[in-house]
């Protein structure tokens, strides 16, 4: 005994059904792309940089202030600059060869 199925009406369309709504939504906020900078990496290309010979004019960015240093070396925690102040890596920002003018 086996039950018979109901039969499903089913028209034939030649015509193109367009009664679906193309939607696109996007959370995300659009930001730059920006690699994180590699503060030790940078610090070793200005040591080994051509320029180097005792001391070499430097722009540092830490704690949201630039300032001009004249660098005369370094060591594991700090860069030593040619007034004998020790600037601690860990708080530099940004590190740069000061351009001449």
């Amino acid at each position: 005994m086996s039950k018979k199925l109901p039969s499903i009406y089913s028209e034939k369309t030649d015509k193109k059904i367009n009664n679906n709504e193309k939607v696109y939504y996007s959370n995300q906020e659009i930001q730059e792309k920006k690699e994180p900078i590699d503060i030790g990496k940078k610090i070793n290309n200005i040591f080994n940089s051509p320029s180097y010979v005792y001391k070499i004019d430097v722009l540092i960015k830490r704690k949201g202030v630039e300032k001009n240093y004249k660098l005369i070396g370094k060591n594991q925690k700090n860069l030593i600059t040619l007034d004998n102040e020790l600037i601690p890596i860990n708080e530099i920002e940004n590190i740069e060869i000061k351009k001449e003018e």
